[in-house]
């Protein structure tokens, strides 16, 4: 266990909380006026993680906070010997089915090779023969209408790989994908050339908190932002009214743009993907530990 002195550790998490609020400013703003922002709502509203808790800091597991008295009432957190730490016996032995799964699914997504011929054709897809008023962002208009639409994705074949984009699918979408995802098949399709495997990085990180480290959560959140502007970009929304500039995915030009963006968020991910397993790596020995321990007893 590294102890951190009292000093240290608060400069850290008043870095931090700059970090977040500088993150979250244009959010809040407009939240607070009922401007909607399809790109960075996204964030805030999918993923269920608010902006307050996203500014509380966590050092992660193996880190002693000395005079962190306050932190003894915290879930998860030990105060023992002057100073506070994550407790990873606790955290595994509450979140053991979170962490199997998250792990499984990290795990699977790294050793699958990445492919890059979706040309985000799913958020056409939850499109796909819908009436205007079923569209999920009704305050953007659709650059080739709803016509244009169906025909893009008519005229090419849907690929995607990601459950829980899948299932927003329209019902006239869903059989022209290449397999029908299940809920309980993630690990089997998850691969990390996936634009929305890549922004779910911030979900498992903030869902492991605070065995993980604040750090590497916003590190998750400013990289799933990226991804989701050009989820947006390239998808039949027209996002010049948000100063974005469409990637035309029904071009030649627009899909290999997509790809190249693709690739590179891909390469990005890669070791956040890895700094994630890495830092819950103690709890898949805690829990085991804790019930030797209680049958010893």
């Amino acid at each position: 266990m590294e102890r951190w002195h009292e000093d240290r550790w608060r400069a850290a998490a008043q870095a931090h909380e700059a970090r977040v609020d500088a993150a979250v400013a244009g959010h809040l703003h407009r939240r607070d006026r009922g401007i909607r922002h399809p790109v960075e709502d996204f964030l805030f509203q999918y993923y269920r993680h608010q902006p307050s808790h996203l500014r509380v800091w966590h050092p992660g597991l193996g880190i002693a906070l000395e005079g962190a008295r306050e932190r003894a009432a915290w879930p998860f957190y030990t105060y023992a010997d002057r100073a506070a730490f994550v407790d990873d016996v606790a955290f595994a032995s509450d979140r053991q089915g979170l962490v199997r799964s998250t792990v499984a699914l990290l795990r699977a997504t790294l050793e699958r090779p990445a492919t890059f011929s979706c040309f985000g054709l799913h958020e056409w897809a939850m499109v796909y023969r819908s009436a205007p008023a079923d569209i999920r962002h009704t305050g953007l208009p659709l650059r080739l209408g709803h016509d244009g639409t169906d025909a893009v994705v008519e005229q090419h074949p849907l690929r995607c790989s990601h459950f829980d984009a899948y299932r927003f699918f329209t019902d006239p979408a869903k059989p022209r994908n290449s397999v029908a995802l299940q809920a309980d098949s993630r690990t089997a399709y998850e691969q990390p050339g996936c634009l929305h495997a890549g922004m779910d990085l911030y979900k498992h990180a903030y869902r492991l908190s605070p065995a993980v480290g604040s750090d590497l959560v916003m590190d998750c959140f400013e990289l799933a932002r990226e991804i989701r502007t050009l989820d947006m970009q390239a998808s039949p929304y027209d996002v010049s009214s948000l100063g974005l500039e469409p990637v035309a995915i029904e071009t030649t030009e627009g899909r290999a743009e997509y790809a190249r963006r693709q690739r590179e968020f891909s390469e990005r991910a890669r070791p956040l993907r890895e700094r994630l397993l890495a830092a819950v790596a103690p709890l898949r020995t805690a829990a085991p530990a804790r019930r030797a321990a209680s049958a010893r007893r």
